[in-house]
């Protein structure tokens, strides 16, 4: 099934400020036993969201009233890194979460991020570390347009990289079927020509 078309977000931003964060981390394994119907956002960065009591560190960003409903996650490099799981993805989707800004992903991660409709849009170190202090100075809505690949934060404009399929299937809501897909008429004349040019190379049919 075809994703929702990615062009523009607007929203609230969040940033945390650490690097190496791993898809171990961003859902323990512990809590993937569960359906994902059952939602897997409350487990987002459990370890580091909450004490080994369960009960909420409140000065982590995402706990912080200013960053509710936070929509743009903004770190720092080595995004994703780690196991393959999936799940790391679902976490962020079901958190909210629909766009990632940060310096490096690890590339299974950002892979599946896009399988997901999950925007991992990849700027510089000292970007990055800029759009961070903005946002600790005063919290303020991020635009992220991916037509364009901008990022706007008040007057500052931001360029990100995207791998260009990545892009392509973002924009228009498609996933890896989708792709081959679009080739439907190239794949349609290749297969004629060569039935044409060499017919022994299709089995006889069952009513042959």
């Amino acid at each position: 099934m075809s994703m929702e078309a990615f062009t523009q977000l607007s929203g609230i931003a969040c940033p945390l400020d650490l690097a190496n964060i791993d898809t171990d981390q961003l859902i323990p394994a512990r809590f993937m036993m569960r359906s994902r119907a059952q939602g897997y956002g409350g487990f987002l960065l459990h370890d580091l969201r909450f004490g080994p009591d369960g009960a909420a560190l409140l000065d982590f960003p995402l706990h912080q009233a200013r960053h509710a409903g936070a929509k743009i996650l903004v770190t720092s490099g080595n995004f994703g890194t780690g196991s393959s799981r999936e799940a790391a993805v679902y976490a962020l989707w079901d958190f909210g979460i629909r766009c990632v800004i940060a310096p490096s992903f690890g590339d299974i991660f950002a892979s599946n991020a896009v399988k997901n409709g999950l925007l991992p849009a990849m700027v510089s170190e000292a970007d990055a570390r800029s759009l961070m202090a903005k946002l600790e100075a005063q919290s303020a809505p991020i635009c992220v347009d991916l037509e364009a690949q901008r990022i706007r934060i008040g007057e500052s404009v931001i360029a990100f990289d995207i791998d260009p399929v990545r892009r392509l299937q973002l924009l228009n809501g498609w996933d890896d079927i989708d792709l081959t897909l679009r080739h439907t008429g190239e794949i349609a004349a290749f297969r004629a020509a060569r039935l044409a040019a060499e017919p022994w190379v299709m089995p006889p049919s069952a009513d042959a």
